[in-house]
């Protein structure tokens, strides 16, 4: 019963962050008012997110970099959270 709750709360931490990088990435290429706080709140969640990736693809476009920067984040937290959830529920 307790591994079940630590499982949801891991794979739900898991879709919220998801949720805030990929709400970024949306945000950003439909060029959403930066002077917003709502959109300066998601980006600094991303932010913080994505700390430890940036800048690991450098293109010159920056709707791409921006797209890859946060998306992988996103992709390793929604792969690691799942399956340490997943794992969690077996045991």
């Amino acid at each position: 019963m307790g591994a079940d709750r630590l499982a949801l709360i891991i794979h739900s931490l898991a879709d919220i962050a998801a949720v805030f990088l990929g709400l970024w990435i949306l945000l950003y290429l439909l060029e959403a008012n930066q002077a917003n706080v709502f959109v300066d709140f998601v980006r600094g969640v991303a932010d913080w997110l994505a700390g430890w990736s940036q800048d690991i693809f450098i293109m010159e476009t920056e709707g791409l970099r921006v797209f890859f920067n946060y998306a992988l984040p996103a992709l390793i937290y929604l792969a690691v959270g799942h399956g340490a959830a997943a794992w969690l529920r077996r045991l």
